[in-house]
C-alpha cells in the first residue's frame, strides 16, 4: 500500500511537470496553419526569430508547431539557421544514379522574395568521365550521402552581417546531382524506392532496353529537377512571390542562363506575378584557345566545347528557344556561352565574373600555385582579362574585378569585394532597386551603380581580391611571389623582382 502511494505521488508529480512544460511552450494566441503551409513529418518547419512579420509566404499565419519551436529558446534559434532537405514528390525525376533529387529550404515567413540557388560542379559527358565522377565525387551524382540540413554562406546566409539584402528571404539550395550543366531532360529510369533518413541508398541501374545508349545506368535530368522543385514550392507560397532570383555559381551560373526563361514561363503558367531575375556567378566562360583532338578520345583532353557537344546528345539537353533558333542543328552547344546567349534572353540578369577566372585558366592547363608557368601561358593570362572584359561591356548589370579566383556570392567574405568603392552586395542591391523602380514607373536612384568593370588590367590589381594561396605551402602570396614560385622568368619579361605590383602593371599596360 505504501509502495502504491509512492507510485501515485510520482505519477502526479510527473503530470504536473509535463503540464508546466506544455504551458511554457504554448503561445498565448496560436495561429492555425494555412493550407499553403503543409507540414511534413520528415521536415519540421523552420522557425525564424526576427523582428519582422511572422506571417507566411502566402500571407497567412505560421503554424502552432512553429510558434512552439520559436518559444523553445536558444536550441530552436540555433536550428533556424539551417536549410532542411526535401526530396522531390515526383520520384521519376532523379539524380544520375536514380536516387531521389531534392532541395534544401529555409523559409522566412512573411517574405514574398525567393532565392533559388543552383549548385555548380562542371559535368560528365561520356561513360568514362561519368564513372570517374561517380567514384571521385559521388555527391554530384547521387543523393545517398546528402545531410538532412545545410548551413548557407554568402548570399545564402541568414545573418544580416554576412548577407545584408537577402538574409530575410525564402532561400532554396538545389544540389547538383545531374552532371549536365542543368540542361538534361534524359530518359526516365524505373523509380527507385523513396530514400529514408539514415539508410544508404543503393546505386540504381537502368536496364530498360528501349533506351538505346551506351550508358543507360546514368540519367541526366537537371532541367527537369528545377521544374519539379518549383512545383513542390507552390504549396509553400512561391505563387505569391514578388521576386524570384534564380542564382548559381560556375556550372550553376551557366544553368541560370540556360533555364531562366523556362522558369519565368513556368511561374507565369502557374499564375504567379513574380518578376524572375537571374544572378550568374562565374558561369560566363569563353571558348578555349587550345588546339584539341577533334575526336576527343579522352575526357581530360576535351575542350569545354567538345565536352558540351558530346554531353548534349547524352543528356538530351535543352537550350533556350530563341538562342537555339540562331544555330543550325548540332551547333546548339554555342548557347552554353553567355556572350552568345545573353542577347537572346528577356529576363533581367546580373553577371558576377572574375576577369581571371581560375576555371577558365585551368581549361588552358594553367594552375595558379602549380610548379611552372610558361611565357605563352602568361601571355594567355594577360589577354584573358581583356577578352572577358570586352565580352561583358554590353551586359546591363555586371560586377567584374581583375582578380584570380572562382565563384564569389557564396563566399563568407563576399561583402568585402569592391569596385570603385561599391561592394558586390550593394551593386546587386542597386540593380534590384533599379528594376523595382522601373517596374513601378519610378525614376531609378542616382549614385547607385551596378555596371562595374575593373579599370586595371593586371591580375590581382584590385586590393579587395581574394588572396592567392600556394597549394604546396598553403601560404598567402602576392602575384609576383606566385609567378616567381611558378618559375616565370620575370627579368626576361622586364619585371623587377624587387619591385611591386606597380612595375607589373606598367609592364602589362605597355604590352610587356
Amino acid at each position: 500500500m505504501r509502495l502504491l502511494s509512492h507510485v501515485a505521488f510520482l505519477l502526479l508529480l510527473g503530470g504536473i511537470c509535463c503540464q508546466n512544460n506544455r504551458n511554457a511552450k504554448t503561445p498565448k494566441s496560436p495561429r492555425k496553419p494555412s493550407g499553403s503551409q503543409r507540414a511534413e513529418s520528415q521536415t519540421p518547419p523552420v522557425v525564424h526569430q526576427t523582428t519582422g512579420s511572422s506571417r507566411g509566404p502566402g500571407g497567412s499565419g505560421g503554424s502552432a508547431e512553429a510558434a512552439q519551436e520559436a518559444a523553445a529558446g536558444g536550441r530552436a534559434a540555433q536550428q533556424t539557421d539551417d536549410m532542411r532537405l526535401h526530396f522531390l514528390k515526383n520520384t521519376r525525376v532523379t539524380c544520375n544514379d536514380g536516387t531521389a533529387a531534392g532541395f534544401y529550404l529555409k523559409e522566412f515567413r512573411g517574405s514574398r522574395r525567393w532565392l533559388l540557388f543552383l549548385e555548380g560542379g562542371w559535368c560528365c559527358h561520356s561513360r568514362e568521365t561519368c564513372d570517374s565522377r561517380y567514384q571521385n565525387t559521388p555527391r554530384l551524382m547521387s543523393s545517398s550521402g546528402w545531410p538532412q540540413t545545410k548551413r548557407g554562406t554568402g548570399i545564402l546566409s541568414p545573418q544580416a552581417e554576412e548577407n545584408p539584402h537577402w538574409h530575410n528571404t525564402n532561400i532554396v539550395f538545389i544540389p547538383y546531382c545531374s552532371s549536365d550543366v542543368w540542361s538534361g531532360t534524359g530518359p526516365t529510369p524505373t523509380p527507385p524506392p523513396r530514400p529514408r533518413q539514415g539508410r544508404e541508398r543503393e546505386r540504381h541501374t537502368n536496364t530498360n532496353p528501349s533506351t538505346n545508349t551506351s550508358a543507360t545506368e546514368y540519367t541526366f535530368m537537371g532541367s527537369l529537377i528545377i521544374r519539379e522543385v518549383i512545383k513542390d514550392l507552390v504549396p509553400r507560397g512561391i505563387k505569391q512571390a514578388k521576386v524570384v532570383l534564380l542564382s548559381g555559381t560556375s556550372a550553376g551560373g551557366t544553368g541560370v542562363l540556360l533555364n531562366i526563361e523556362r522558369v519565368a514561363a513556368q511561374l507565369q503558367q502557374l499564375g504567379a506575378e513574380a518578376q524572375v531575375r537571374g544572378l550568374v556567378d562565374s558561369g560566363w566562360f569563353l571558348e578555349s584557345k587550345q588546339p584539341r583532338s577533334p575526336n576527343c578520345p579522352e575526357g581530360v583532353s576535351c575542350s569545354p566545347e567538345d565536352a558540351i557537344k558530346l554531353g548534349l546528345r547524352r543528356w538530351n539537353g535543352v537550350v533556350p528557344d530563341r538562342c537555339r533558333q540562331l544555330y543550325k542543328k548540332g551547333e546548339e552547344w554555342q548557347c552554353f556561352f553567355g556572350h552568345r546567349l545573353y542577347s537572346t534572353l528577356t529576363s533581367p540578369l546580373f553577371v558576377v565574373q572574375w576577369l581571371f577566372d581560375e576555371e577558365q585558366l585551368r581549361v588552358e592547363n594553367i594552375y595558379m600555385g602549380g610548379q611552372s608557368l610558361s611565357e605563352e601561358q602568361w601571355q594567355y593570362m594577360r589577354n584573358l582579362g581583356r577578352e572577358l572584359k570586352n565580352s561583358l561591356r554590353d551586359v546591363t548589370a555586371v560586377f567584374a574585378p581583375s582578380c584570380i579566383s572562382h565563384t564569389a556570392i557564396t563566399k563568407s567574405n563576399w561583402v568585402s569585394f569592391q569596385l570603385r568603392g561599391t561592394s558586390l552586395p550593394r551593386a546587386l542591391h542597386c540593380w534590384e532597386r533599379s528594376l523595382d523602380a522601373t517596374r513601378n514607373n519610378k525614376t531609378p536612384a542616382k549614385g547607385c551603380p551596378f555596371h562595374l568593370l575593373d579599370a586595371c588590367q593586371v591580375p590581382q590589381c584590385n586590393p579587395t581580391c581574394p588572396a592567392l594561396v600556394d597549394q604546396a605551402t598553403q601560404q598567402e602570396l602576392t602575384l609576383l611571389q606566385m609567378l616567381v614560385a611558378m618559375g616565370l622568368n620575370l627579368h626576361k619579361l622586364g619585371v623587377n623582382r624587387q619591385g611591386d605590383a606597380d612595375s607589373l602593371a606598367s609592364m602589362v599596360s605597355n604590352g610587356g
